[in-house]
């Protein structure tokens, strides 16, 4: 039928492609992208194929507008309550005292959290490997959407995933062996057995390149393995797809040829085995993308044929495969791949040249999703790609089947040699490169000028190449200015630029503490910054601040602050004396090698061609709420107050020093909360603006009601992380307000 159209398979993939992209995100760039791709299409072929054309793409336009109709209807309309549940085995994760899975419950999927109970408890659910049905107390959940600009959107993931909703379950009543079980169920329970086995007869850290590398399976105890490969660019090596995928298929066609099958057969036998490969390997898109190439491959299909047809074939298996990060990048090396036609290649220069299109290629949707790039990684991917798939994954395929038998543990040596040397490597490279997250429209104008570049026909490239390293630059360093209060849950953190790049953060946040665990409870998790604060800071193109200020020594305040000097440098850390009266704080501080500049009231901060002056305290305080550093300035045409966690004791004091102090836009201290912006306090200084970093749903109810009385009643504007998001004001000479809700 193909062949009927005078069409491609490629143009035609590329039409339903962006078709896909309009219905699935609605976007502005889809929209103009399509109307451009139907424009061109109907000048260039004529009526009959267009026609053609246009009835093939309303079918498949239909079917992508069922599927989103139909998953958007089950997320919107969900029951009361959940009381049974059918575990999905392979997504059974135990991290301390937190169990999490995934299962389905009257044809609907749920993200399901659970606290344990006990130790007993943990130990049953880390050895279980079957599908269980469980009778359940729970309570369904939204999943937070995105909270800052350019920031993880998880209940757009979860949508993706085919995950109506969340379940916390606040009890488990009844456990039992299900009573009808999949064929794909049967698949992951496969999986789950063979990750607890490799687990449990494997050493760390040799367990987790058994799990992740054959199995595709990563636990949180890799975690800081895992950020150190991200860091070298070198992630993907974990994400089976081509090569691992040829290897294991190749071993199985080998075993199949000695066992004297015949080659028409073992065609046609490739393909259960195929399912049987993408099942113990998680069903992930990478590894079923490779699989339908090398399966059309072997029907004849070859080149930009395979890759259209495996296109197509995708969205009938997942249709929203385009909208995760891994099946973007998936196909989006298989097109270069494809279009740089390495097979034709010869001599080591081509090698190179065909390396470096691959990694320009890829770079703007890396930095468009990531924000970073590891200028290095072309060469560390060489060599260690040649280190996983040439002995890795063939000893490691070893170990593992003869592991009834002999014990491997004498190789563990070998696997933590090869982690101290990415350490030093790490530190010998250093971190990626912080490019700033792209916008679609950007990426769009720099992967159309590289297009152009490598197009042979074109001869004058000079001014090209200059706007698509503008491009870079341009998103490294905005000329713009901006105050954002970056939403980080319960807690502060507000991050200033000028337009010439000058950079100043006011707390990083963090959580706090309210109880001890013992050492079963104890989970690794994320700081609350590597979610929130750090993202945001590299998708605005910052690898380095020039002064943090620490307004006073409060968790919430200053909890993440070697996490943040993980990622992001410093250049002057900003204190009061109060808090260096906290031995605790005043030990943290020294430990981080940083200068150090204490200030006090009548100090100033330059940036944006102006001061932030500080204004309190004018004594040495003890580091607490009313020790917080105040900073005021004019930044703009806007009166700025910065209050950290300043109560109503200290804006007191605050007023007997300045009681003209004339404000338009006020951080209000303390979360909010009953105890700070006094009526007197507010009377005073004026301000039609309050801006409230506060948690949703937090435990401390900020905040307060009455606070936000006295806001309503003097006819100020309130804007609230927890119900708007990050909050951000940007502009050059005025400024515009913008908020993610």
């Amino acid at each position: 039928m193909i062949r009927q159209l005078s069409i491609k398979p490629i143009y035609l993939a590329y039409l339903a492609t962006v078709l896909s992209f309009l219905i699935f995100s609605w976007t502005i760039w889809a929209q103009l992208l399509f109307l451009v791709s139907l424009i061109a299409l109907v000048i260039q072929y004529d009526r009959r194929t267009c026609l053609k054309v246009f009835f093939i793409l309303l079918f498949f336009g239909g079917y992508c507008f069922a599927v989103s109709s139909w998953t958007t209807s089950k997320d919107n309309s969900l029951p009361p309550k959940v009381g049974q549940v059918q575990m999905i085995a392979d997504t059974v994760s135990v991290n301390g005292d937190r169990l999490s899975f995934r299962a389905r419950s009257n044809g609907r999927k749920y993200q399901v959290y659970y606290q344990l109970t006990s130790q007993a408890e943990q130990v049953y659910f880390q050895k279980l490997v079957d599908t269980m049905q469980l009778s359940i107390e729970s309570e369904i959940t939204e999943a937070v959407g995105q909270r800052n600009f350019r920031g993880f959107d998880y209940q757009r993931y979860l949508h993706y995933q085919g995950i109506s909703g969340i379940l916390e379950v606040s009890r488990i009543k009844s456990v039992a062996r299900a009573k009808k079980v999949s064929f794909l169920d049967r698949l992951a329970e496969l999986r789950r057995r063979l990750i607890v086995y490799s687990q449990n007869h494997f050493p760390k850290p040799m367990s987790h390149y058994v799990t992740g590398l054959l199995w595709g399976y990563l636990d949180k105890s890799f975690d800081e393995m895992s950020d150190l490969y991200s860091d070298l660019g070198i992630i993907h090596l974990f994400a089976l797809s081509g090569m691992q995928v040829g290897f294991f298929m190749g071993l199985f066609r080998r075993g199949l040829i000695h066992l004297g099958v015949s080659l028409e057969a073992i065609k046609w036998l490739m393909l259960p085995i195929g399912i049987i490969y993408a099942g113990i390997t998680g069903m992930t898109i990478s590894v079923i993308r490779a699989l339908l190439q090398m399966m059309l491959s072997q029907l004849g299909l070859r080149k930009w044929n395979n890759f259209a047809a495996c296109l197509l074939l995708m969205f009938l298996l997942m249709p929203y495969f385009l909208m995760t990060t891994g099946g973007l990048l998936s196909f989006a090396y298989a097109f270069l791949l494809t279009l740089l036609d390495f097979e034709d290649g010869v001599g080591f220069k081509r090698g190179c040249l065909d390396a470096l299109s691959l990694n320009l290629g890829i770079l703007p949707l890396l930095t468009w999703v990531f924000a970073t790039f590891q200028p290095l990684a072309m060469i560390l991917t060489a060599l260690f790609s040649l280190l996983f798939d040439y002995f890795l994954l063939p000893f490691l395929t070893i170990a593992f089947a003869l592991s009834p038998l002999v014990s491997f543990g004498f190789a563990n040596p070998l696997f933590q040699l090869l982690e101290d040397l990415l350490r030093f490597l790490g530190q010998l490279v250093g971190g990626s490169w912080v490019f700033g997250a792209w916008s679609l429209g950007l990426t769009f104008f720099t992967l159309l000028g590289l297009g152009i570049l490598s197009d042979p026909r074109v001869k004058r490239k000079g001014f090209i190449c200059l706007l698509v390293i503008a491009c870079f630059l341009g998103n490294k360093h905005p000329l713009q200015n901006e105050v954002t209060v970056v939403d980080i849950g319960q807690g502060d953190s507000i991050f200033l630029r000028d337009s010439l790049g000058k950079s100043i953060l006011i707390d990083v946040g963090g959580r706090v503490s309210f109880k001890e665990k013992k050492n079963w409870q104890e989970s690794k998790t994320d700081a609350n910054a590597e979610r929130t604060l750090i993202p945001y800071l590299k998708s605005r193109g910052i690898s380095k601040l020039d002064q943090l200020v620490l307004t006073h020594t409060d968790a919430d305040h200053i909890g993440d602050l070697e996490t943040l000097l993980k990622d992001i440098d410093v250049g002057q850390l900003i204190v009061s004396p109060g808090s260096l009266t906290v031995p605790d704080f005043k030990k943290r501080l020294l430990a981080l090698h940083k200068p150090i500049k204490v200030v006090t009231a009548g100090d100033s901060l330059s940036i944006m061609g102006s001061r932030l002056y500080v204004l309190y305290p004018q004594a040495v305080g003890d580091g607490g709420n009313n020790d917080s550093l105040v900073l005021y300035g004019k930044l703009l045409d806007k009166r700025f107050l910065f209050t950290g966690d300043l109560e109503k004791e200290g804006e007191e004091q605050l007023l007997a020093t300045y009681p003209h102090l004339g404000v338009d836009i006020l951080k209000a201290g303390h979360h909010g909360s009953k105890g700070s912006s006094s009526p007197a306090f507010l009377d005073a200084i004026g301000a039609r603006v309050a801006l409230i970093s506060v948690g949703k749903d937090n435990r401390y109810k900020h905040p307060h009601q009455e606070t936000l009385e006295r806001f309503e009643e003097r006819g100020m504007t309130v804007y609230r992380t927890d119900q708007l998001g990050a909050l951000r004001f940007i502009g050059w000479r005025h400024w515009h307000f913008e908020s993610v809700r």
